[in-house]
């Protein structure tokens, strides 16, 4: 009896507990989702300069074979090989003995010659005064004269043999005619060389210094078609570390039409390289700057996402919606895109949370000033 009331009580108290529980009123704050506070960035067109980098190869303003002159024994040389040389200093010596007592032989022809010069005006002055007093006849008076236009016309031949031979004895020592960096000697003291036709080293002239690149058809779409030395502003050098040259260079040479081969601009520019830190055959990048347009926004990288039908980013429109917007890039500035088409002025694109987002979400969108922005493109 007692067992039955004990358990008839606690069915009781289990069927109230459960009413009482079903009666109660629901608290739907607890179950309903909280709106996703995001980072947004209000863009605003800005004025970006029009530019695009590719691949580029440094090579000497000038590239000289060293010949000599004239021919002889190499006696000499004077300079390091890949040593840096200023214009007329001497890299060779060749025996210059043979072309000095050349050199000997025409000065004391030259020498006898300006005697017979001497003889010839003297007779010359002779025959004249004669002639005036009608001792001697015209005639003789005009053969005075022919010897020494004659005797003249041979001093004259023979100064420029003394300046011939002086020529040659100068050029037994062989000069570097450009500033620039010295190749591998390719003979060694003792060989006998040919005027005009042996080789005796090379030279580089590497400042300035030439940086050749191209751009696709495509690419020159960009800048509104044909670059050339009058629409482009500046032309920066980008090492492999992605480090800059300090000095901007100037296009020297611009194709006038696309290679029909390979469908590109042949282009060329100009850099000074005072320290010769550039050297011939160096790949290198180049950003080649011309004009500008303030159409374009920029966006931290971030925000960028990527698919397969291409890179979006998340916009939230006035009623704190989020759309999927569709854009098309350019550059990187740092560690910003540029962006080229898809946005509007005024919009909101989303730059955190962005793995959490989707679609037509609701969200809670906080404008992010400029320090927090900064923080992102570190």
């Amino acid at each position: 009896m007692t067992k039955t009331f004990v358990l008839n009580l606690f069915l009781f108290f289990q069927f109230f507990l459960v009413a009482c529980s079903s009666n109660a009123p629901i608290d739907n704050s607890k179950t309903s989702t909280e709106e996703l506070t995001v980072g947004v960035l209000q863009v605003q067109p800005v004025i970006m300069r029009i530019s695009a980098e590719t691949v580029a190869q440094t090579e000497g303003a000038k590239e000289i074979d060293i010949r000599p002159r004239v021919g002889g024994i190499v006696l000499k040389r004077y300079y390091h090989e890949g040593m840096a040389v200023k214009a007329g200093q001497p890299l060779y010596l060749i025996d210059p003995e043979p072309f000095q007592k050349t050199l000997a032989e025409v000065r004391a022809a030259f020498l006898e010659q300006s005697i017979r010069v001497m003889q010839a005006n003297t007779e010359k002055a002779r025959q004249e005064k004669l002639v005036a007093e009608n001792f001697v006849s015209k005639r003789s008076y005009d053969n005075a004269v022919a010897d020494l236009r004659i005797t003249e016309a041979a001093l004259h031949a023979l100064k420029a043999r003394v300046e011939h031979a002086e020529l040659d004895v100068s050029y037994t020592t062989v000069k570097a005619p450009i500033d620039g960096i010295t190749g591998r000697s390719q003979i060694s003291e003792g060989v006998l060389v040919a005027a005009n036709t042996s080789v005796l080293t090379t030279m580089m002239q590497v400042s300035p210094i030439w940086v050749r690149f191209s751009f696709s058809d495509n690419e020159l779409v960009r800048f509104n078609g044909r670059l050339n030395e009058d629409n482009v502003e500046e032309v920066i050098l980008i090492f492999p570390d992605g480090s800059e040259y300090p000095l901007s260079g100037k296009i020297n040479f611009a194709a006038s039409e696309i290679d029909p081969l390979i469908g590109t601009q042949q282009l060329r520019a100009t850099f000074e390289n005072p320290d010769h830190r550039l050297l011939p055959g160096q790949f290198v990048r180049v950003r080649v700057v011309a004009g500008e347009t303030d159409q374009v926004f920029l966006l931290p990288q971030v925000a960028v996402m990527t698919s397969d039908l291409g890179r979006y980013v998340y916009v939230v429109d006035e009623k704190n919606i989020v759309t999927k917007r569709r854009i098309t890039v350019g550059e990187w500035v740092g560690k910003d895109w540029i962006i080229l088409d898809g946005l509007q002025s005024g919009d909101k694109v989303v730059i955190n949370n962005l793995i959490r987002l989707s679609p037509d979400m609701s969200v809670n969108p906080e404008l992010m000033d400029a320090s927090e922005v900064l923080s992102l493109r570190s």
